[in-house]
């Protein structure tokens, strides 16, 4: 393994490993029913979307919504969103680069902000639970940013990685501001949430598949 035996990937999940555009945007869709809110294309959501995810919803509402619109929208959203993930999966070639990231002797976790109680369950389900020294997802609210849980993230983690050699992969800007708040590199990914223009101002590599995302975070874990 010689001086990459520190190297580490901390994965994020929807968008990246979890190829689950379709069911983010029907249930965005559906959230923004309940205000009236016209429905937006895949497009409009990458072009739009940000975190904290109520600035979000204050770029198609023009304010911020109120805390009754917010808790009613987030029950929308995750409604129709756990009924519509079962016909999602893995990014294409997912599997392969986990497989080989591993077989390499190099090291890789999960930090998603998606719910912990249904996020270890799914990354089961598709057998890679494995791969990853920890499967970690949100705990709290919903809608705020990464960084904080980065933190503790890699802390829970000390020891064993270190964050100078830690890459995070990601598909949205707040996965390199999460890694840039925890020590950690990072690598986004055009293939989710995000466009290419709203990624790259992030100031990190981008990157349209995720084996440039693999080759981009093993040069910068050297």
């Amino acid at each position: 393994m010689g001086k990459q035996a520190g190297a580490h990937i901390v994965w994020d999940w929807n968008g990246t490993l979890f190829h689950d555009n379709a069911a983010v945007v029907g249930a965005t869709n559906a959230a923004f029913a309940e205000l009236g809110l016209e429905s937006i294309t895949l497009e409009q959501y990458r072009a739009l979307y940000c975190v904290p995810v109520p600035k979000f919803y204050e770029r198609l509402l023009g304010r911020l919504p109120t805390e009754a619109e917010w808790d009613a929208m987030d029950v929308v959203f995750h409604r129709h969103y756990t009924e519509h993930r079962t016909r999602c999966a893995l990014a294409e070639g997912a599997v392969e680069l986990l497989t080989g990231w591993t077989s390499s002797g190099y090291s890789q976790s999960i930090l998603s902000m998606y719910g912990h109680e249904d996020l270890v369950p799914l990354v089961r389900g598709f057998g890679i639970e494995s791969h990853f020294l920890r499967v970690d997802g949100r705990t709290g609210p919903s809608g705020g940013s990464k960084s904080e849980h980065m933190v503790r993230h890699l802390g829970l983690l000390a020891g064993t990685v270190n964050p100078a050699r830690t890459v995070v992969i990601g598909d949205a800007a707040d996965d390199a501001l999460a890694a840039r708040h925890a020590g950690a590199r990072a690598v986004l990914y055009t293939g989710g949430s995000h466009s290419r223009a709203s990624l790259e101002g992030a100031g990190v590599p981008v990157v349209d598949t995720l084996r440039e995302a693999v080759a981009e975070a093993h040069r910068l874990a050297e």
